[in-house]
């Protein structure tokens, strides 16, 4: 018998998702956790979002905009979930919790290290009760370590991981980017990990096992080549504004239209065709600029000629022009941008949904994309407790007089 005998799918889902039959019982709130379960969720798996009841996940509040009295980032972030209520606190709600952890392949879980433990509920607890398990824990800091008992938000996690000091202008406020860019980076890990463990299980004979993912190591995890170019050379790495190191030319330039565009042409063949078009070929061939180092060297003046060619036309363009030479170059878009953008429609990434509180609307599409087996999305972020008959009633078989029960108790 193999692992994939012993540790079965437990659930139909549609044909041809990659993840169908996976089972995902998530528990936590906000960012990091949910969002890597919302990536499980539009590849096929079954994810059942915990929430206690009366107390629901505050992310259905947050969000900058509203419509029809609610936020915007639920529909989003909670999309194909199944929601149910449940009471972590209490024995029965942590027994009913072992129940549903017996019966999956992963539990997903975001909150402070120590807590779930002192629920009942911690990694040991539960690969007792269901040796294939993938326990997957998003944290700050991750589950060990001395500042392992913090907590842990995105803003505070890309400064300790030295993500928001590279970030910016010298000798200004290390700004951060417009997006809780650590907890969607813990996320990614955390898929990762997941998939990386139902494959040791599945495909290789193992056991369940624990996906530890910190917001700081996955931050700290971008830095690219910070690490050897501080223990070797003694360099630490600054803030370079809106270019990279050595790459010449490759910066933002303003346009006639009063826009931004990106221009990258830092490898020789591409530098030489960007010269031509600007009406600078002798640039080109000036040996000065001959090399990587060199146009390094003379970064002011290579992107002073770019600059001053990009001041003379418009947006539109200037991308027209450099795209058919060649030249890897692009808007800086704003949302309503992207909406006009004829090859993100052309890719499915503008979706068009429907909310029983919101209506219609447009929706973020599914990334990456799969030939055989795509994701998809199914529906829109559901209300509190919303699957509380299916889940309990359909998995566990309670019948409704104990649901009822159950909800007049308060534990779901």
């Amino acid at each position: 018998m193999t692992a994939a005998d012993k540790f079965a799918p437990h659930v139909e889902a549609p044909p041809r998702q990659a993840l169908a039959g996976v089972r995902v019982l998530e528990a936590g709130t906000l960012i990091a956790g949910p969002f890597a379960g919302r990536l499980l969720a539009e590849f096929g798996a079954e994810v059942i979002k915990v929430e206690a009841p009366g107390h629901p996940d505050p992310l259905r509040e947050w969000g900058l905009q509203r419509h029809n009295g609610h936020t915007l980032w639920w529909a989003v972030q909670s999309r194909n979930k199944k929601c149910i209520t449940l009471d972590l606190r209490r024995d029965r709600g942590q027994a009913l919790f072992r129940e549903l952890a017996r019966r999956s392949d992963v539990v997903l879980e975001n909150f402070r290290p120590g807590t779930m433990e002192r629920w009942g509920l911690g990694w040991e607890q539960l690969h007792a009760v269901n040796p294939g398990l993938i326990m997957a824990r998003v944290s700050g800091y991750g589950q060990t370590g001395p500042l392992a008992h913090r907590g842990g938000f995105a803003a505070v996690a890309e400064a300790v991981g030295g993500l928001r000091y590279i970030n910016g202008y010298p000798d200004e406020p290390p700004p951060r980017a417009g997006i809780s860019l650590g907890d969607s980076l813990a996320a990614m890990f955390a898929l990762q990990g997941i998939l990386s463990a139902l494959y040791w299980r599945d495909a290789r004979g193992g056991e369940g096992q624990m996906v530890d993912v910190a917001l700081t190591e996955a931050s700290f995890s971008l830095l690219e080549s910070a690490v050897p170019e501080y223990d070797l050379t003694g360099a630490d790495r600054e803030p370079q504004g809106s270019t990279i190191g050595a790459n010449v030319p490759s910066n933002i330039f303003c346009t006639r239209d009063r826009r931004w565009v990106v221009i990258a042409a830092n490898m020789e063949g591409v530098f030489r065709r960007l010269m031509t078009v600007i009406g600078r070929p002798e640039l080109a061939d000036d040996e000065r600029f001959s090399t990587h180092t060199g146009r390094t060297a003379g970064k002011d003046e290579l992107e002073g000629a770019i600059g001053e060619w990009a001041r003379t036309l418009d947006a539109d363009e200037i991308d027209r022009r450099l795209a058919d030479a060649g030249v890897p170059c692009g808007p800086v878009n704003r949302i309503s941008d992207i909406f006009r953008d004829r090859q993100f429609r052309a890719r499915d990434m503008l979706v068009e949904m429907h909310d029983e509180d919101l209506g219609d609307y447009v929706a973020p599409g599914v990334v990456p994309k799969l030939s055989a087996t795509p994701g998809r999305l199914r529906w829109s972020g559901p209300p509190p407790g919303s699957h509380n008959r299916e889940v309990y009633g359909d998995l566990l078989g309670l019948d409704d007089g104990e649901l009822s029960v159950l909800a007049r108790e308060g534990i779901v």
